[in-house]
């Protein structure tokens, strides 16, 4: 359709009209504009008049009302709680506004006020994880233990990485760890391991241990690594049977008991097939020797897929000990050491071997095996080792010693594979 028009006055009024909207449009532009500009600059002043430049615009006085709730130089909550009201007016529909209209009533010891606002935060958003966990804490704030319990459990359901501290402000509320656990946490490994973890690193490892052990309780799958905090905090304060408890579970639950490997052994992946390093009751590799290559070997093995790899470059008359691994062990048992190891052309009389140092109150002795160099194929070395009374970690290295003969750089390449400790068996008094 074509507009026809009949007079240049005609034409005159449509110009006039374009450029009254283009203007309209260009002042609500300009002053939307100056409005999130004032807005940016998160003073009081800036804020007041970002509302008033646009009264109509929610976001303006929910800025203002945080600006006076959380200023740490001049809080005013009541201006902070006028400031959401208007805010309200305009967008009853958010939760975000009020939860802070909540915790402004609360500054003002308006228990009554806000829990409504609470209220109604739930009623406009009652799946949200943080609408659940800010009523629940203003909940274990006036003692109401129960709800309050029932709230962060729904915050943890929704956003499990809450579950560390809803465990603690539930303790510091005077809950029992059982009780906890029963009513905050629900039973997702996450929130669990979460727990765990926090826990752990700040030393209740009692109480890591107690929400380990309701994890364990059915089975879960998850990563080895998940266990490393927990394990390490046992071993650092010398809880070693709990510690290899906590091990032996967490590599059930990881799908790695069934590793190849000596059988009997409390060793664990004497074959190196894990892949798992640096923790525990795992391999240690040293990253900081010089002179010496330590590596994973898939072609040259005993058996399975790998066995270590260590390449001396023939520099220097190395003091090595950069292989080592935590064992936990019975005290007063005898077990039997033994290694499958091979050597091309290792150079000087001091080849590798294994040293087995006690770890105890009181014993801490020290036991070390035959060495190898030449060349060999692979060689089985053993020996027989029996625990003290106060015995339960043994350290295990693959070692070398200083040479004393003058050509005494070591050179050569050498491979251990299927490591093993295994018990001896009990022996029967004769009748």
């Amino acid at each position: 359709m074509i507009l026809r028009l009949s007079s240049n006055a005609q034409r005159a009024v449509i110009v006039v009209a374009s450029f009254a909207v283009a203007l309209i449009l260009s002042y609500f532009s300009i002053r939307n504009a100056l409005a999130a500009h004032y807005a940016g600059l998160q003073t009081a002043e800036a804020y007041e008049r970002a509302a008033h430049l646009e009264p109509a615009d929610p976001r303006n006085w929910y800025l203002l009302g945080r600006y006076w709730q959380y200023n740490l130089e001049e809080p005013d909550a009541s201006r902070a709680i006028r400031s959401y009201l208007s805010a309200l007016s305009l967008n009853p529909a958010s939760s975000e506004i009020w939860l802070d209209l909540a915790s402004a009533y609360e500054s003002e010891a308006n228990v009554v006020a806000a829990r409504d606002a609470f209220l109604h935060a739930k009623k406009v958003y009652p799946l949200s994880a943080e609408v659940s966990w800010r009523y629940g804490n203003f909940l274990l704030r006036q003692g109401e233990l129960e709800p309050a319990f029932t709230e962060m459990r729904h915050a943890v359901e929704a956003d499990p990485k809450r579950a560390a501290e809803a465990f603690s402000r539930s303790l510091r509320a005077g809950s029992s760890i059982e009780t906890t656990l029963d009513r905050v946490l629900p039973p997702i490994s996450e929130a669990y391991l979460a727990v765990i973890w926090d826990q752990s690193k700040d030393g209740n490892t009692g109480n890591a241990l107690k929400v380990w052990d309701r994890l364990a309780s059915p089975h879960p799958r998850f990563s080895l690594q998940d266990s490393f905090p927990l394990v390490d905090a046992l071993m650092a304060e010398r809880r070693i049977a709990e510690a290899s408890r906590v091990w032996d579970q967490a590599v059930l639950f990881a799908g790695l008991a069934d590793l190849q490997g000596p059988q009997g052994s409390v060793l664990w992946d004497g074959g190196f097939e894990s892949n798992v390093t640096g923790y525990g009751f795992s391999w240690l590799f040293s990253e900081g020797s010089r002179d010496v290559q330590i590596g994973i070997d898939t072609q040259e093995k005993h058996s399975g897929n790998r066995s270590v790899r260590l390449i001396f470059d023939g520099k220097s008359n190395i003091n090595f000990a950069g292989v080592c691994h935590y064992v936990p062990v019975q005290p007063s048992t005898a077990y039997r050491f033994s290694a499958w190891v091979r050597a091309r052309a290792l150079t000087t009389d001091q080849g590798i071997r294994f040293q087995l140092h006690s770890l105890g109150t009181q014993d801490t002795s020290t036991a070390v095996t035959s060495d190898v160099h030449g060349s060999t194929p692979w060689t089985r070395i053993e020996l027989p080792w029996s625990s003290g009374k106060d015995v339960q970690e043994l350290q295990v290295c693959l070692v070398r010693f200083p040479s004393e003969e003058a050509e005494n750089k070591i050179q050569g390449t050498a491979w251990v594979d299927d490591v093993a400790l295994v018990p001896e068996p009990a022996e029967h008094p004769k009748p």
